[in-house]
């Protein structure tokens, strides 16, 4: 080999991993080396498998960069196939709040009416509850056995059964055809009309069965969390500067039991509210300002409440049962009740009037909810939790027959304070 006393033998492997190219077998490189020389410059004097190698690197390196492109593209891609499908699935199903105290949820149905199976459940439940108060004018009758009275309960068990056969057919319609979102709010739109509609005819019904009864001797009940029960002060509130509100009330709903009621004024929908929402205490919510109640009545048993409040440094007093249970001081300083507002009871405002949530709606029992524009002493509220014969209705707001409409199903009847059973 011309005198010289070496031979060695350059090998180099190629290997494209991971590469969508195919790079082909691999490729021996062969040279001869002086026995002296550095390894790495003897490869590169030869030209021809150096600009190989290097065209090979640099390849690699572009192929690694269009892989990390390519994917990049394809992660976006992804990204936007699953917001569609979101979309989606969200336009095939009702609209529902989200968990934040007061959101601007406008849902039609609540959070009890997900899909058609969920819808038949709740108005199943709705339906039950107008079937106890059948089985209330069913006493009734027993009661008094006249012709009138038999009467009653016979027209009654008639709609309700009609009633009945037409919610299941509608929600037999919805399961079926699976129509689009508008089509979907529409037909539950005519369910819940057609429940208001019945609502009121028992309440006519009701009427003739309890003639006798004084006019605030009543309670309403909200058996189901939905965003349609709800009663409405056909009256507003006056200018404010000091309060009283008090109310009978009857719970053992989890968690929370929702909200008793809440008054909204254009540009405010928190103007004054009593709430208590998620696993929060009772609270009483002044121009969004908010203070946490010492109230404990989620154990199924009636419960006679009392807040008080001063603009004057804001200050508050909590009663349950006739007894101070707390108080406190900056709630909402020097900011007056405004007037002209909407008074709801079972339901929190978004909306003035409106904007309705069913995840803070009130589930339970509620009656002799009465407000006066003045911070009301010891011994008066004592009263009104005792039911002395000394205690008086509200002078702002009086809770009579005559002051409130009922909407939604949710059902009136005869309550006596301090008699009633827990």
């Amino acid at each position: 080999m011309g005198g010289f006393s070496w031979k060695l033998f350059v090998l180099s492997f190629l290997v494209a991993k991971g590469s969508s190219q195919d790079f082909g077998q691999t490729q021996f490189i062969c040279t001869s080396v002086p026995k002296d020389m550095d390894l790495c410059s003897a490869t590169m004097q030869n030209s021809g498998p150096a600009e190989d190698l290097k065209t090979t690197v640099m390849q690699l390196r572009e192929t690694v960069l269009q892989q990390k492109e390519t994917i990049m593209n394809q992660k976006e891609t992804i990204r936007e196939l699953t917001s569609k499908l979101s979309r989606c699935e969200s336009q095939s199903l009702p609209e529902t709040g989200p968990g934040g105290r007061r959101p601007g949820s406008k849902n039609t149905m609540g959070d009890v009416s997900r899909g058609p199976s969920d819808t038949l459940a709740q108005l199943g439940q709705t339906l039950q509850t107008l079937k106890q108060r059948l089985e209330n004018l069913e006493q009734y009758s027993r009661g008094n056995s006249t012709v009138q009275a038999n009467s009653l309960k016979d027209l009654l068990q008639n709609k309700i059964d009609d009633m009945e056969k037409q919610v299941l057919s509608r929600v037999n319609t919805l399961e079926e055809s699976k129509p689009s979102q508008r089509n979907d709010t529409d037909q539950r739109n005519r369910v819940e009309s057609t429940l208001t509609s019945l609502h009121h005819r028992i309440t006519d019904l009701e009427k003739g069965a309890s003639y006798n009864r004084p006019t605030d001797k009543f309670q309403l009940t909200f058996p189901l969390r939905t965003n349609y029960m709800y009663a409405k002060a056909k009256g507003s509130l006056p200018e404010m500067y000091s309060f009283t509100v008090c109310l009978w009330i009857k719970s053992n709903a989890s968690p929370g039991a929702g909200t008793p009621f809440s008054y909204a004024v254009q540009g405010q929908s928190n103007e004054l509210v009593l709430i208590e929402w998620g696993n929060n205490p009772m609270e009483i919510l002044i121009n969004d300002k908010v203070a946490k109640l010492p109230f404990l009545i989620n154990d199924g048993k009636w419960h006679h409440l009392c807040i008080t409040w001063t603009t004057r440094d804001g200050m508050w007093e909590a009663f349950q049962d006739g007894v101070m249970r707390g108080s406190g001081e900056n709630l909402a300083p020097y900011h007056p009740i405004k007037p002209n507002g909407v008074l709801v009871v079972g339901q929190e405002q978004d909306t003035l009037g409106g904007g309705f949530d069913a995840t803070q709606a009130f589930v339970g029992e509620l009656a002799n909810l009465n407000i006066w524009d003045r911070k009301l002493s010891i011994g008066e509220i004592y009263n009104l939790a005792t039911c002395n014969s000394r205690a008086r209705a509200g002078n702002v707001f009086s809770w009579t027959e005559a002051n409130i409409e009922v909407f939604g199903g949710a059902s009136k009847w005869t309550f006596e304070p301090c008699r009633s059973p827990n």
